[in-house]
């Protein structure tokens, strides 16, 4: 089955307000099996409200809307649903009641304006909403050709959404499939390669059309793939996975670092925890970037003991061993600034071994920080695993 989900308001359209909405549905969605291939934001606009129905009513077998479903001026959802499906809006006296005993039980007498939200595109079901005034529409939709599409209009308000999500539109959703089905995803964590190289080095896995699915992303200089597999429950999802994810360790190898949610400096906490080791850093172009990452994900282990952080120094390989010695470390990592050929020096201490490499400043202002803080963390990696 495959699915839209349709966040309606102009606070989101104008970036006023961020959509959390659609990204919690989309995880909903997916972990039941349902491959969600359009996320889709409009305005309050009636004509534009009413074009966003008809394309997805025409694409997608699952539609879940959220907002629009107030009692002001600017709520449209129930016009342009019923104008989409061409049928008159008409009143659900059981919806009219509610929202009506909701007023009163908190004191309060119910505005005349409130009585919209009771009315439905004829031939919907009503969603209870039992902490709001708003309900939810549940639409069935004759497809051209076959099949039918099943659109839940829910409220914009996330306590609400989710609550009658869980009660009503999950269960009907799992309803709409014979076969149990879910899709699960795998990550796994890469720094060094750039996209293209990363792709060289795994020709087959990325080529459309394959399964399990395998694909690229990157974000604050770090490269993941993420392996994505349906089949009837997580454990024979997890399975078929695992002969790609072994194919990738091989042709990747120490460019790996992770998987999950981990990132460069939670790779190199867990190593000295297993070693029983400890780092002290000395920064000079990433500014205490690097120990503010550790000392907030190095609570209790101790693994971080402390750094320093200067805007120059004189020599890298002496400051990586003078941090060391200064906090009693195991290991010291020492930062330089930029120097005139656009580099930055780089230099890691065990003992009295120090292992040293230059790393290129460029790229963009917001990247190029992290990106050099994560190269010295993969230098400290590197020489630990």
């Amino acid at each position: 089955m495959r699915a839209e989900i349709i966040a309606i308001g102009d606070e989101l359209t104008s970036g006023e307000r961020l959509d959390t909405n659609t990204q919690w549905l989309a995880k909903q969605l997916t972990g039941v099996g349902v491959e969600v291939m359009f996320h889709t934001t409009v305005g309050d606009d009636m004509a534009a409200n009413v074009d966003v129905f008809r394309t997805a009513i025409g694409r997608a077998d699952v539609i879940v809307t959220t907002g629009g479903l107030g009692p002001t001026a600017d709520d449209l959802t129930r016009d342009a649903l019923a104008e989409a499906l061409g049928v008159e809006l008409v009143c659900d006296r059981a919806s009219l009641e509610h929202i009506r005993n909701l007023f009163e039980s908190r004191g309060r007498q119910m505005p005349e304006r409130n009585e919209q939200q009771a009315y439905f595109p004829a031939g919907t079901a009503a969603i209870r909403n039992p902490n709001g005034t708003a309900p939810g529409i549940h639409a069935q939709v004759a497809k051209t050709g076959t099949g039918v599409c099943h659109l839940f209009a829910l409220p914009g308000v996330p306590a609400e959404m989710h609550e009658m999500y869980a009660q009503c539109v999950a269960p009907a959703v799992a309803s709409l499939d014979g076969e149990p089905r879910v899709i699960r995803h795998r990550t796994i964590k890469v720094f060094g390669p750039g996209e293209s190289q990363l792709e060289s080095m795994l020709p087959d896995l990325i080529r459309r059309g394959r399964e399990p699915r395998v694909g690229i992303t990157a974000s604050a200089a770090t490269l993941t793939l993420r392996i994505t597999a349906a089949a009837a429950d997580e454990a024979t999802c997890m399975a078929v996975m695992e002969p790609t994810a072994q194919q990738i360790y091989e042709a990747v190898g120490r460019f790996i670092f992770g998987e999950g949610d981990i990132d460069m400096h939670h790779a190199v906490l867990e190593l000295l925890a297993k070693r029983g080791e400890t780092l002290a850093t000395h920064e000079c172009f990433p500014r205490g970037l690097i120990a503010g990452w550790l000392a907030a994900d190095d609570i209790g282990r101790r693994g971080f003991v402390g750094g320093r952080v200067s805007p120059e120094v004189d020599d890298v390989v002496a400051a990586a061993q003078e941090v060391r010695k200064a906090f009693a470390a195991t290991h010291g990592l020492s930062v330089g600034p930029g120097d005139e050929s656009g580099e930055v020096e780089v230099a890691v201490a065990v003992g009295d071994n120090v292992v040293t490499e230059r790393f290129k400043l460029g790229g963009h202002v917001a990247v190029v920080g992290p990106r050099i803080a994560k190269c010295a963390l993969n230098l400290l990696r590197l020489n630990l695993v």
